[in-house]
């Protein structure tokens, strides 16, 4: 079956459902096609979370000239789209002479690049923002504007907003080959996958670590992509979440960096080691250079308090360092949103409000919906809702009275919201993404096999083919003990 429409996007990472999400606005039909069976399953996932404010990227980058705005829209993103966000603030901090200079061009670099803010400061002050930041740490770039969210969250509540809007979701759905009928301004894309062919006028290329393959089915430029793998550390939840702190950054990387989450938990975040692509193994050294890098920032962090380790690739372009966004100069109608590696998380918002710019100029008719609405309002969370809430929501349904996940405080009825959204869950991880189920210190070993069952349930199939995360992932070998 050959479903047509004027743009298909291939990739539902934060990348891919940002543009979806801006797109949807017009009046065009539009489908994101995914490979695995559902939002944010590569470099969205693997990740801190830091929203950062734009001053690392040298002046004149296609990250600098999204990074700061990225970081800027995040707000009224959140607003409309009701993830939570958090505008910390963050530091870089120094310890010597040398690092004060490279502070002050890192000062230099963000005021160049638009940041607000940006500012020197000593001990006094720094303990006065972090009072469990290093004392043997003499001076720092405060930067107010740095913030950080769950990537996954941003990523899922845009595709959510997008579909209300009309865009269509297609996920289980890797390009295969891809069809160029045409040329010039004529030219048609055919995309072959295993869910159905997709036709479309317009083709956007976010497929983060899968792009540069993308742009070679497509005829359009020939590229190699780098798997810079990162290794990230989560800890349990603190008493309060603390602010992002930074080392002073390498070439290669902004290095070990602590910081809160929305939720409440530490992450330290992130190595730079280029592996093999596809490698998401975690690795002692790494995960020992994390650990060290952290005290060295926060001396009182208690290391011993692991409740996960993970890793992913970067979606690095060989050969630079920068994103790459415009319209194809090889093949006219392919748009490349490739290389988004870090700060991508933080530029989003902007690197869609820029792909629309590079559409409109390339003579993509963009006209207005009157129906568009901006808003997607964010699932019940019992965890964080006021008491009255609570009760509210039970006396509605006694299933928000049932708590399935301990750790995090998580009903059944709100794990059956999570799979019944659009789009919704169709795994443990996928609800484990959408509502926290499994997310707390036991990591999912008290509400995993109630999991199953809900998602069996409600998927109308046996728990033997409920999946973990992707194709081939099943959980269950036989009966589970009390379902029926």
């Amino acid at each position: 079956m050959t479903e047509t429409f004027d743009i298909a996007i291939v990739g539902a990472g934060i990348t891919g459902c940002a543009i979806a999400r801006q797109l949807a606005r017009y009046d065009l039909s539009i489908c994101v096609v995914e490979a695995a069976n559902d939002i944010a399953l590569g470099a969205s996932k693997a990740n801190g979370g830091l929203v950062h404010a734009g001053y690392d990227p040298a002046p004149g980058t296609v990250k600098a000239q999204v990074n700061a705005r990225g970081c800027e829209l995040y707000g009224t993103w959140a607003q409309e789209l009701g993830f939570l966000f958090r505008r910390t603030g963050s530091m870089v901090l120094g310890f010597n002479d040398e690092d004060r200079a490279h502070l002050e061009q890192l000062r230099c670099n963000g005021l160049a690049n638009g940041v607000p803010e940006l500012s020197i400061i000593g001990p006094d002050r720094i303990h006065e923002l972090e009072p469990r930041a290093s004392a043997d740490a003499t001076c720092a770039l405060w930067c107010p504007s740095t913030g950080f969210v769950d990537p996954f969250e941003v990523a899922i509540a845009a595709l959510e907003n997008a579909v209300a809007n009309g865009v269509t979701f297609m996920r289980s759905a890797p390009v295969e080959a891809i069809e160029v009928a045409g040329s010039g301004d004529d030219a048609r894309f055919t995309l072959a996958t295993p869910a159905g062919s997709v036709r479309c006028r317009y083709l956007i290329n976010a497929a983060g670590n899968g792009a540069a393959d993308i742009s070679h089915m497509a005829g359009a430029e020939e590229f190699q992509m780098v798997w810079r793998q990162g290794n990230i550390v989560v800890l349990d939840k603190e008493p309060r979440a603390l602010m992002p702190l930074y080392p002073v950054p390498t070439p290669l990387s902004k290095g070990v960096i602590v910081t809160g989450t929305v939720h409440g938990n530490t992450v330290i975040t992130a190595t730079a080691a280029v592996r093999e692509p596809g490698d998401t193994q975690t690795y002692a050294s790494d995960v020992n250079a994390l650990l060290t890098g952290a005290r060295k920032l926060v001396p009182d962090l208690d290391t011993r308090r692991v409740v996960r380790a993970f890793a992913g690739g970067r979606p690095v372009i060989q050969g630079t360092n920068d994103f790459f966004i415009g319209q194809s100069a090889v093949v006219p109608g392919l748009f490349q949103a490739a290389g988004i590696q870090s700060p991508g998380v933080a530029s989003a918002p902007a690197i869609a409000e820029r792909m629309e710019h590079v559409m409109r100029k390339a003579g993509v008719a963009l006209r207005g919906r009157a129906d568009w609405d901006p808003i997607r309002h964010a699932p019940d969370d019992f965890d964080r809702a006021p008491l009255a809430r609570k009760e509210e929501l039970i006396e509605s349904d006694p299933a928000w009275g049932q708590i399935v996940c301990r750790c995090e405080t998580v009903p059944e009825a709100e794990i059956v919201a999570a799979i019944r959204c659009r789009p919704g869950a169709v795994s443990v991880e996928g609800v484990k993404r959408r509502c926290r189920a499994g997310m707390g210190r036991c990591q999912s070993g008290f509400c995993q096999s109630r999991v199953v069952a809900i998602l069996a349930r409600e998927l109308g199939c046996d728990p033997s083919e409920v999946l973990l995360e992707d194709a081939g992932s099943w959980l269950v070998e036989g009966p589970l003990k009390g379902v029926r």
